[in-house]
């Protein structure tokens, strides 16, 4: 390592006096004109991983929903997965160091990680559209040249996709090319074998509404656009020509607000959807005949697409262990419906990507989302490998072709990370494979109505959690105030966890009614002022 040079070049991303950031599930994120430091230091950080594991590693500058004046950053690991836990520490160190400090951190980090620094490293580099994107991934390659890092800088990617190429650059092409032709080849392909199997094609002139928050996702979706089969009709809406990301629009605004976005006009029983600003989350939404805005989050999607691979391994016939993962804030018809009526195995985790992510890769076929519509599908390399090989040997008919649909949709799904475009893709097959409606979709089950508030502490360390955040076990005595809460009404449940990055304290309420859910997280987040030290004035109803 020059020391010399390390100097240099970190003189000129100069770190702000008392600035500290914490790398999380999102990576860091803060307002843009606070990150160059970061995005030099973890370059830096992205050379000594790739020597640590021998492999490529993806560097993302975005902030995915956040407002456009913010921006953030995030590592992806060798197979296209979150940041490992222990390297997280690593980067929250070096983001927090001082200039002085630099060289014997980045010592430490090799000594305490086993890093070989005679080792070769590669990282890919991704960006999103914000303005300050560009100027901060060339930080990022400031940080990884002067370790001596290789790289190679993709541009304009959705999240998903720089995920995609680092898996493929890692299982030497098994996943596919680590190109943006790839992966439109790949998942085209997919999908348009999908579509063939579809009822009556004079139908399938299917259209769909994308508002695309502004983002990356409009410009992907055009680039994609000619490798679709001409069925498939899409619209691009917020295409980032003329507003600002994320403004007013994108699948987080649709879902807190329960409201479509601005700027596309919904005629009654369109099919209507929307990505975040970095394309890795979606929702889909309709208007009824008199008017009523319908939201289908990640909840429904995950029934719809656990009915679908579970009616598919039905027929294939092999036993092969699925099981849908979901956090706390999951929708209560949801989890019943899918353990009571399909019979499918529902376990609850922390909230966070990656303990959903980790817990679905224990069966052979996971299926794991967030209510906000981040999510994908995992397959075991065992699940693929019969899958695969059945394609081929499979000798009766009807058993085949259940094959040859789920091989597709192992192709079709993003398996390294959540993809709306990908998971918009396997909606759309399924949906036109099985003929139904957007409003048929969403009556599969009705929504406990559900009321998420949050209330503003002293410190949010006083609430510590159990059963997967759905307990608290302090400050004393609130978890038996919930509990007793909860008995006044029917179908209900509440729970509450601290924020991770903010000092408030986030409440979740539902029950058979709007109006009892709305008085239920009213009284919980009363007794968390009460007991958790409220700053401010007390809830008001």
């Amino acid at each position: 390592m020059d020391s010399e040079a390390l100097k240099e070049y970190s003189a000129l991303h100069p770190k702000p006096a008392g600035l500290t950031l914490q790398y999380g599930t999102a990576g860091f994120r803060a307002r843009a004109e606070q990150l160059d430091h970061v995005m030099f230091r973890m370059g830096l950080l992205a050379v000594l991983r790739s020597k640590a594991v021998r492999s490529t590693i993806g560097v993302m500058v975005t902030a995915s929903h956040n407002p456009e004046e913010d921006n953030g950053v995030k590592l992806v690991d060798p197979l296209g997965e979150m940041l490992h836990p222990s390297w997280e520490e690593y980067a929250t160190q070096l983001a927090n160091a001082e200039e002085r400090e630099l060289q014997k951190i980045i010592t430490e980090v090799c000594q305490k990680a086993a890093v070989n620094q005679h080792k070769d490293a590669s990282v890919f580099i991704g960006r999103d559209t914000r303005p300050s994107s560009e100027k901060l991934s060339r930080s990022v390659i400031d940080g990884i040249s002067v370790l001596g890092g290789q790289y190679h800088d993709y541009g304009l990617v959705t999240t998903p996709q720089l995920h995609y190429m680092v898996r493929c650059q890692n299982t030497q092409g098994q996943y596919g090319k680590a190109t943006l032709e790839g992966y439109y080849e790949k998942l085209s392909r997919a999908f348009t074998e999908l579509i063939k199997q579809s009822p009556s094609p004079g139908e399938s002139q299917r259209h769909l509404k994308i508002d695309c928050a502004n983002g990356i996702g409009a410009l992907k979706l055009s680039e994609m656009e000619p490798y679709f089969p001409k069925e498939v009709l899409i619209h691009l809406y917020n295409d980032g020509t003329k507003e600002k990301l994320n403004h007013l629009c994108g699948a987080d605004f649709v879902k807190v607000h329960q409201k479509p976005p601005r700027g596309l006009d919904m005629e009654p029983n369109e099919r209507c959807c929307s990505f975040d600003g970095d394309a890795d989350r979606i929702v889909y939404y309709y208007k009824d005949a008199t008017g009523h805005f319908h939201l289908i989050d990640g909840d429904k999607i995950a029934t719809l697409i656990s009915i679908f691979l579970k009616e598919l391994l039905a027929k294939v016939g092999h036993p092969l262990e699925m099981a849908v993962v979901q956090t706390a804030y999951a929708n209560g018809s949801s989890t019943r419906y899918l353990e009571e009526t399909l019979k499918v195995p529902v376990h609850c985790v922390k909230t966070g990507v990656k303990h959903l992510h980790h817990k679905a890769q224990e069966f052979d076929v996971g299926v794991y989302f967030e209510a906000n519509g981040h999510g994908t599908v995992l397959f075991s390399k065992a699940a693929e490998t019969k899958i695969r090989q059945l394609a081929k040997e499979e000798k009766d008919d009807e058993k085949r072709g259940a094959v040859k649909v789920l091989a597709n949709m192992i192709d079709l799904i993003n398996q390294t990370v959540g993809d709306a475009i990908s998971d918009m893709l396997v909606i759309e097959a399924i949906l036109a494979l099985k003929g139904l409606t957007v409003e048929q979709w969403d009556a599969i089950y009705t929504d406990l109505p559900n009321r998420l508030l949050k209330v503003q502490v002293a410190d949010r360390r006083v609430i510590d959690t159990t059963d997967a955040e759905r307990r608290a076990v302090t400050p004393p005595g609130l978890q038996e105030k919930i509990d007793a809460l909860v008995k006044k009404y029917k179908l209900s449940r509440a729970f509450v966890r601290p924020s991770g990055t903010e000092d408030v304290v986030r409440i979740y309420a539902e029950a058979d009614t709007q109006e009892n859910a709305d008085a239920l997280a009213h009284e919980v987040s009363l007794a968390v002022y009460q007991l958790a030290d409220g700053k401010g004035a007390p809830p008001q109803p």
